[in-house]
């Protein structure tokens, strides 16, 4: 059981959130993916570790991913604006939609069993995975235009998977818009502004659903822990300014193999406690 007098546990719960949080931060200026797709499988494997409760493991990890990416899509967010890689039209245009989505997906994602999440986790990174290694785009495409109602749509779907899954929206809306012809680069940036709108809401909402629960770790306000975020924000925000620089200094099929890769491995993980629980 998770003993916030057990230092141990605790020393171990911060190294995990240290190397999360520089890895997450990498990933989230190099993919526009929030670092939700390192720090929710960090969490989940430190919190379990550490003896805490495996029905409350995943909201947990999603809860205070989702904190932490409020600060990391900043970080990110800023500095591919300042390169010209968000589309500020498009950010406008599909924001009301995918912020209805973060309401249904965190309220869904507070309640259900952390199974579920896991599941939904797991499913949906190799999906994706397998789109941006094996897919090859088409050179010279002009993005594709939908009506709002299409766009409305794919927002809600985007966001409400981010919000179950804990992640910044780029593990869902880099591929989205890479397939409707975006160019990878400004894909990852407007998705590093995104994981803003996501994680505000989806923090509060994971924050207000689990108070009162008991056996939480030390320091938790509902399903967000205070004290990893505190030591994983810090991190994220200095290393997303290092990932935006590798993003926009490599090829752009290298970027999207980095992208497959990370989310496959994350997936094989996530199958496998699936089966070890079973």
């Amino acid at each position: 059981m998770l003993d916030g007098t057990d230092p141990s546990s605790l020393i171990m719960l911060a190294a995990i959130a240290l190397a999360a949080g520089a890895g997450g931060g990498i990933l989230a200026g190099l993919l526009g993916v929030g670092g939700g797709i390192v720090i929710v499988p960090a969490l989940y494997i430190a919190l379990g570790l550490a003896g805490m409760d495996p029905a409350l493991t995943m909201q947990v990890a999603v809860g205070t991913s989702l904190a932490t990416i409020v600060f990391t899509s900043l970080s990110s967010g800023l500095g591919h604006y300042k390169r010209g890689a968000i589309d500020t039209g498009l950010l406008k245009l599909w924001a009301p939609s995918i912020l209805v989505g973060v309401v249904i997906g965190a309220v869904l994602g507070g309640i259900v069993s952390g199974l579920i999440l896991v599941m939904v986790f797991a499913a949906v990174a190799f999906l994706v995975a397998l789109d941006m290694i094996l897919r090859k785009p088409s050179e010279g495409v002009e993005p594709r235009n939908f009506s709002k109602p299409v766009w409305a749509v794919i927002g809600v779907f985007a966001g409400g998977v981010s919000a179950m899954m804990g992640i910044g929206g780029g593990t869902v809306c880099v591929p989205v818009l890479n397939f409707l012809g975006y160019d990878i680069r400004r894909a990852v940036g407007t998705s590093a502004a995104i994981g803003f709108i996501i994680g505000v809401p989806g923090a509060l909402i994971y924050a207000a659903t689990g108070f009162g629960q008991e056996n939480l770790p030390p320091f938790s306000v509902g399903y967000v822990n205070l004290a990893a975020a505190v030591i994983i924000i810090p991190m994220t925000t200095i290393f997303a300014k290092v990932g935006v620089k590798i993003a926009h200094s490599i090829p752009p099929r290298a970027l999207r193999l980095a992208f497959g890769c990370f989310l496959m491995l994350t997936s094989l993980r996530m199958v496998y406690d699936l089966l070890s629980a079973a």
